[in-house]
């Protein structure tokens, strides 16, 4: 038998939702609307391309844990993310959950020993969708140590809902307005291993330009140190100049400096495209 109070309150959210496609505030109605009925904490949206860096569209995730949730997580260990992975291949379902994902051996993987163990989460719900560009939306909520991980039922309930934030992402993601700020444009990938090669030349030492075409491919800074045959504690140092010299506070914010120069890679014609996006 439907529970009609449930419904109605889905229903409202739903609507309320709809109203903010294309807004400022569609995200966190979304979040909102399914919070309702299934709790959870840190919601975050992330946009993964094949071929750049991740991009965090937004999130609710409080200051104290932004640097592990976030900034180590872009420092590298995205890579290793079962989730982006399954995001970046042929994904057969619109919604995944990190327990199913990978069986009983999640914590024997390098994954959750160099990271995600450290970052307080026990359970994740993401929906995924597709982008015309070959981009993902990666739509995600999480239950931390201290709660229950998502349970059956709970699951049952986002899995029902999954085709429709599936169909509600792309409808925001479709305005001209997203597209133009955060989709690659076409013709644009042939361009992005020069862009990884150039970005912010004119602004930093040789050396560091090294250690930044690293960082924006998403190495972390034990295998940039490696393959640089250079000390981590060297690396940590040119990293924080070149924090300092581009004006970036951490690498998310380093990361979308980068994407906001894509389409200034013509026009630096070989040189640096954020000395053409600056001025």
């Amino acid at each position: 038998m439907v529970d009609l109070k449930s419904f109605t309150r889905w229903n409202a959210g739903l609507a309320t939702t709809i109203s903010a496609i294309g807004g400022e505030t569609f995200f966190t109605e979304l979040f909102a609307a399914l919070g309702e009925h299934v709790p959870h904490v840190y919601p975050q949206i992330w946009l993964y391309h094949r071929d750049l860096p991740p991009r965090m569209l937004y999130h609710e995730i409080p200051p104290h844990a932004v640097e592990l949730q976030v900034d180590r997580y872009l420092e590298g260990a995205y890579r290793e993310d079962p989730f982006y992975q399954i995001s970046m291949s042929s994904p057969r379902s619109s919604i995944y959950k990190l327990g199913r994902l990978t069986g009983d051996t999640f914590e024997d993987s390098g994954y959750y020993r160099d990271y995600y163990g450290d970052t307080g989460t026990c359970d994740e719900v993401i929906f995924l969708t597709r982008l015309d560009d070959g981009s993902v939306v990666n739509f995600c909520v999480m239950r931390l140590q201290e709660q229950d991980p998502f349970n059956e039922d709970e699951y049952n309930v986002l899995y029902s809902v999954s085709e429709t934030v599936a169909s509600l992402i792309q409808s925001h993601c479709h305005r001209d307005d997203f597209a133009a700020t955060n989709l690659l444009q076409p013709g644009l990938d042939a361009q992005i291993d020069l862009a990884f090669k150039t970005f912010g030349g004119d602004h930093v030492s040789t050396r560091e330009r090294e250690v930044l075409e690293l960082m924006l491919r998403g190495y972390g800074a034990d295998t940039s140190a490696e393959r640089l045959d250079i000390s981590l504690e060297t690396v940590r140092r040119h990293r924080k100049s070149i924090y300092k010299k581009l004006d970036v506070s951490c690498q998310a914010d380093l990361f979308a400096l980068f994407i906001n120069t894509m389409p200034y890679i013509s026009k630096a014609q070989g040189g640096d495209p954020l000395s053409i996006y600056m001025m």
